[in-house]
């Protein structure tokens, strides 16, 4: 089964945040796709520890979440972007051009 990919955004917006120690087996577990055997020999400590450290980071990236909200909001943008490409694509060359005379206006007004 797929890892979750939820996390490797929410890693991905709020990893910063983390200790680097959790940050380290986040990045490890979800991005390198290690087992939890692979990141607990190098630091000496039982898999049971790794899968608890993910746990408790996993916690704390969806609470990250849940007050700050920056992966809902990237994924809406991720959404209008590529709804925009595909509107795009279906414009005519007339109204390619009414749009861009608009925009450049809206431009002048907010240069002035």
């Amino acid at each position: 089964m797929a890892k979750n990919l939820e996390f490797v955004l929410l890693l991905d917006c709020y990893g910063s945040l983390l200790t680097e120690r959790q940050r380290a087996l986040l990045e490890g577990y979800y991005d390198e796709d290690l087992s939890l055997a692979e990141l607990a020999e190098p630091l000496g400590i039982s898999r049971q520890a790794v899968h608890d450290s993910i746990r408790r980071g996993e916690r704390q990236l969806e609470a990250y979440e849940q007050q700050m909200g920056i992966a809902a909001r990237l994924r809406a943008c991720r959404s209008l972007f590529a709804e925009i490409g595909e509107r795009s694509q279906q414009i005519t060359e007339a109204e390619g051009a009414k749009i861009a005379a608009l925009a450049q206006e809206g431009i002048a007004l907010l240069g002035t």
